[in-house]
């Protein structure tokens, strides 16, 4: 899975044969200038995405024309966005999946990304059997870095890692096709998630 965030980068990424395109709310820190991840929109999301959807297209269409695969397997890479900050956590998880069907039809995501465990593996169950693939992110969660007290890695300590296994393990039931972790602390840590989960 590589990270793109517009088009240029978008028809690069998939030249070079990736799996998965994710469309990160990373894109306010790096595209817009924010410190954090918090503040980039849902409309502002939903910008990029398209613009990367544009370039896969691109590169398909130009590669249908020449009779050529549009990547060094041939593959489309699955288009995946980040549902920002603010647009998930609602106790009402209607909302949610109301925010999570515009990544699909009008982004023309292929799945949504969800950030933390137990608040989104409400929000999971709901967009799996709401026709949406999730994919679950577990560890840094920059979307909470107010909670967090900064960018540090998790899973440092056992018990944050057994909260971290946890927190996969419970994604993964709720129906999760894969899983991200992020900036978890050991490799004891990663190792142990691995090993318990199904999903990659």
């Amino acid at each position: 899975m590589v990270t793109a965030y517009d088009f240029p980068s978008a028809v690069h990424v998939a030249r070079a044969g990736m799996d998965l395109i994710l469309v990160g709310d990373s894109l306010a820190i790096v595209e817009l200038g924010h410190d954090t991840t918090q503040p980039v929109t849902l409309d502002q999301m939903l910008h990029h995405c398209q613009a990367v959807k544009r370039g896969v297209q691109q590169l398909q269409n130009s590669s249908s024309s020449s009779n050529n695969a549009n990547s060094s397997s041939g593959s489309i890479p699955m288009l995946i966005g980040d549902m920002p900050f603010g647009t998930y956590e609602y106790r009402d998880t209607d909302i949610a999946l109301k925010h999570a069907y515009r990544f699909i039809k009008e982004a023309g995501m292929d799945a949504v990304k969800l950030e933390g465990g137990s608040v989104a593996r409400a929000r999971t169950v709901q967009h799996f059997e709401g026709g949406i693939a999730v994919m679950g992110h577990v560890g840094l969660t920059p979307q909470a870095i107010s909670v967090l007290g900064g960018f540090r890695a998790q899973g440092r300590t056992a018990s944050r890692a057994r909260q971290l296994l946890d927190d996969t393990l419970r994604l993964q039931d709720a129906g999760a096709f894969c899983i991200v972790l992020v900036a978890v602390g050991f490799s004891r840590s990663i190792l142990g998630i691995t090993k318990r989960t199904k999903v990659r």
